[in-house]
C-alpha cells in the first residue's frame, strides 16, 4: 500500500485529536473530582452511579420520615401522661366521693372537678400536631370540614367520639412500615363512664347506680388501658431507634459507594495526565519533522 503525505498528516492529526481527547477528560476529572460527566464516558460506572444515588434519594426520604414518626410519637406519649394524671386524679375524687360522710355540697364540689377533668381528658383527645389529629385514626386532617373531631362535646354533658381507629402507617425502610398513632384509648365507653360517675355523685335521679365505689374497678381498667398504650407506644419508639440507626449506617456506606464509584484517584490522574501531556509533545514534535511543507523540506 503508497503511503502519502496527506495519510500521514490524517493519522497524525487523528492522533493528536485522540490525545487531545483524553487530555481534556483528565483535565475535567481533576477539575470535577468525579470519573465521569456523561454516562458516554462509562456506562458501566453511570448505571451503577444511578442506583446508588438512587438508594441514598430513598434513604434520605426515610430520614424525613423518621422525623414525622418521632414526632407524632413524643406528642403522642406527651398526651397519654397527661390523661394518665388526670385518670389517677379522677380516681382519687372518686374515692373521695365513696366517702359516706361527705355531704352533697362536697360531692357537688368532685363532680365539678371531674367534669373539668373529663374536659380536659376530651382536649387531651384532640390533640394536633402540624394540622393533624394524632388521636383520629386515619381522619388526620383537621382542616377539613368533613372529618369529625375525635372527641366533640354536647350541649348535654355528653361526648360525641369518632370511631375511626385505624393504624396511620408510615414507611421507615423499604417495605417496612410502622404505625406510629395510638388507637383505642379515647373511647365512646370511657366518656360515657365519666358521665355516669359524675351524675352518681351529684345524686341525679335518672341515675340508677348510686354506689359510686363501684367505679373504681372500671376506672382502673382505664388506667391500665393508658399504661399497656404507653407501654406499647415505648416499645414501637425503641424499635424505631433501632431502624433509625441502621438507616444512618446504611447512608454513610451508601454514600462511600457512591464516592468509590464516581470519585478520582487524584494520584492516578495526575500521573496519567503528565504521562499524556508527554506523548502529546513527542507527538506534536514527531508530526512536525514527518509533515514538511515541501518536497526540498522532506529531503533535507
Amino acid at each position: 500500500m503508497r503511503v502519502t503525505q496527506s495519510m500521514i498528516a490524517n493519522n497524525s492529526l487523528r492522533h493528536l485529536s485522540n490525545t487531545y481527547g483524553r487530555l481534556g477528560m483528565l483535565q475535567e476529572q481533576l477539575n470535577t473530582g468525579v470519573k465521569i460527566s456523561r454516562p458516554s464516558d462509562d456506562p458501566v460506572v453511570a448505571m451503577k452511579s444511578l442506583a446508588y444515588r438512587t438508594n441514598v434519594k430513598q434513604n434520605e426520604q426515610f430520614k424525613r420520615n423518621f422525623t414525622e414518626a418521632h414526632n407524632w410519637i413524643d406528642n403522642s406519649d406527651a398526651a397519654l401522661d397527661q390523661a394518665t394524671k388526670a385518670m389517677h386524679r379522677i380516681r382519687e375524687l372518686t374515692e373521695s366521693a365513696a366517702n359516706g360522710t361527705l355531704d352533697q355540697s362536697q360531692r357537688d364540689a368532685i363532680a365539678e372537678e371531674i367534669k373539668e377533668l373529663t374536659e380536659q381528658l376530651a382536649n387531651i383527645a384532640n390533640t394536633e400536631v402540624a394540622g393533624r389529629y394524632i388521636f383520629n385514626g386515619t381522619d388526620t386532617d383537621a382542616s377539613s370540614d368533613e372529618i369529625k373531631k375525635p372527641v366533640t362535646p354536647k350541649d348535654d354533658g355528653t361526648f360525641d367520639v369518632n370511631n375511626n381507629n385505624e393504624a396511620v402507617k408510615i414507611e421507615l425502610s423499604k417495605g417496612i412500615e410502622i404505625p406510629i398513632n395510638v388507637t383505642n384509648v379515647f373511647t365512646q365507653e370511657l366518656f360515657n363512664k365519666l358521665k355516669e360517675l359524675t351524675d352518681a355523685i351529684e345524686g341525679n335521679p335518672n341515675d340508677e347506680n348510686k354506689d359510686i365505689g363501684s367505679y373504681l374497678g372500671d376506672l382502673d381498667i382505664e388506667i391500665d388501658n393508658l399504661l399497656t398504650k404507653r407501654a406499647s407506644l415505648g416499645a414501637r419508639a425503641n424499635r424505631i431507634d433501632l431502624m433509625e440507626n441502621r438507616i444512618d449506617q446504611q447512608e454513610e456506606i451508601l454514600k462511600k459507594m457512591v464516592a468509590d464509584n464516581e470519585g478520582v484517584e487524584y494520584e492516578k490522574v495526575i500521573t496519567e495526565l503528565v504521562m499524556e501531556e508527554s506523548m502529546l509533545r513527542a507527538s506534536l514534535s514527531v508530526s512536525a519533522r514527518i509533515v514538511q511543507p515541501t518536497l526540498v523540506d522532506f529531503l533535507r
